[in-house]
């Protein structure tokens, strides 16, 4: 039996709970160098040029770049600093961070800065020794006489307090929800499973209820005609690879797909490519979702064609 809710008598007097809170809002802005050559002709060392404003934690900001330092101790580097761009009664509290991107849009190791905790009112922050010139000059980071910095604004909020009601220990931890995880032991085990799968020479075991639960195509196809039979039954799938169909039964029973840092980019899109033909075959919605979105993640003009060339070869043609 579990012991019995404390009161505000266990305690000797009344409850009351109370918390501080703090946090940060963030805003984020690219800065294109589209002309680096002419900005450093024509900006002398001490002269910048403001950047267009930009919103973060509900406030205008804007980057003060200086191709050529902000005085004679930086004469040899690109200098950057933060600026509030509107007035404000108080200080705002926040921190700078700047990163100098490559050609794939990643940060830079070692070229990524952020200042401490700074109060911004006249003054900006940043740093007049960001990246030495002649670095830049002689790097990949500068292509077609251009680069890129990215700046993230953290901005503070204000601390405050706030009442929160009494809540007495927990004495029972109740764990997370698991039922996908022992649909998927059954699915890896094949205890009662009453299906048998034939697909591009490779075997799936697997229970009809479950995928009659969770598709209405396998719903008609194992519970119409084959319902009353006592036997094992055997569907042979034809026009789809084995490991497609493998993911496919694994959603089905789990209602998540494989993922991790050893899946290869062009593996996740073929895999998505032919799994979103796949949950449209076996009409799963959820899963014709989540491979789209995954598309969407790789596609551009380059990878369009390609990316979508499986997916349309599948959609049924107009009769003339």
């Amino acid at each position: 039996m579990p012991p019995p809710s404390l009161t505000a008598d266990d305690f000797g007097g009344d409850l009351s709970a109370s918390a501080i809170i703090g946090g940060t809002v963030t805003g984020h802005h690219l800065l294109h160098i589209d002309g680096y050559s002419q900005t450093k002709e024509e900006l002398p060392n001490g002269k910048g040029i403001k950047s267009c404003p930009f919103r973060g934690g509900g406030l205008s900001w804007y980057i003060n770049y200086y191709p050529n330092g902000t005085g004679s101790s930086s004469a040899e580097f690109i200098s950057v600093y933060l600026n509030l761009d509107q007035s404000s009664d108080k200080p705002v509290k926040a921190r700078a961070r700047f990163a100098l991107l490559d050609q794939a849009g990643q940060e830079v190791t070692g070229y990524t800065l952020t200042t401490g905790l700074r109060d911004f009112c006249k003054n900006g922050y940043g740093y007049s020794e960001f990246i030495k010139r002649d670095f830049l000059e002689g790097s990949d980071y500068l292509k077609d006489d251009r680069f890129t910095i990215k700046c993230d604004v953290i901005v503070s909020l204000e601390l405050r307090a706030e009442e929160r009601k009494w809540s007495a220990p927990q004495f029972v931890v109740v764990p997370p929800l698991n039922l996908h995880q022992h649909f998927g032991d059954l699915l890896v085990h094949k205890e009662g499973a009453d299906v048998t799968f034939q697909v591009a020479g490779e075997t799936f075991k697997a229970h009809r209820c479950v995928l009659a639960a969770r598709s209405p195509v396998f719903k008609a196809q194992l519970l119409g005609a084959m319902k009353e039979s006592n036997k094992e039954v055997v569907v042979h799938v034809d026009d789809m690879d084995a490991q497609v169909f493998k993911a496919l039964l694994g959603f089905v029973y789990t209602d998540v797909l494989p993922d991790g840092p050893d899946v290869k980019k062009q593996d996740e899109v073929a895999m998505a490519q032919h799994l979103l033909v796949a949950a449209d075959r076996y009409n799963l919605e959820r899963l014709k979702l989540i491979c789209e979105d995954r598309l969407c993640c790789h596609i551009d003009t380059a990878s369009a064609a390609t990316i979508l060339a499986p997916v349309v070869s599948r959609v049924p043609s107009k009769a003339p």
